[in-house]
């Protein structure tokens, strides 16, 4: 009796894939609909939709890159502190290196960034 290679199963659709990413981040960090809105620099009921799985984050818009970036910077502080609690202390909590609370800085494109370059420099140190 021949073995029967398993048949290959189907790419899953990144688009799916980053937007429940996206989701399931903010979740974690406990960020409204509207704070989402205005991290992915999309409308409100953009991501009303987004969060009842009836809009997929579009990989040839700004939407996407937004999108990864802010998954990358979720998964750098769950690296170090490794709790969705601390998470989110840290996110509403002053920093002075940033010199405002990171939560404020991530509607801008170049906010989100100053916090991902320094949440992968102290995770360099660890």
């Amino acid at each position: 009796m021949a073995l029967r290679s398993p048949s290959p199963r189907p790419a899953p659709d990144r688009r799916k894939v980053l937007t429940k990413a996206v989701i399931r981040a903010a979740r974690a960090l406990s960020l409204n609909q509207s704070r989402v809105a205005a991290t992915l620099g999309v409308s409100d009921p953009t991501v009303s939709r987004m969060f009842a799985e009836k809009y997929l984050l579009d990989p040839a818009r700004k939407e996407w890159e937004l999108g990864a970036l802010f998954v990358r910077l979720f998964r750098s502080l769950d690296s170090i502190v490794a709790s969705d609690e601390k998470a989110r202390a840290w996110l509403n909590s002053e920093n002075r290196a940033l010199g405002a609370r990171p939560i404020d800085l991530l509607p801008r494109a170049e906010g989100l960034i100053r916090v991902l370059l320094y949440l992968d420099a102290a995770r360099g140190r660890i």
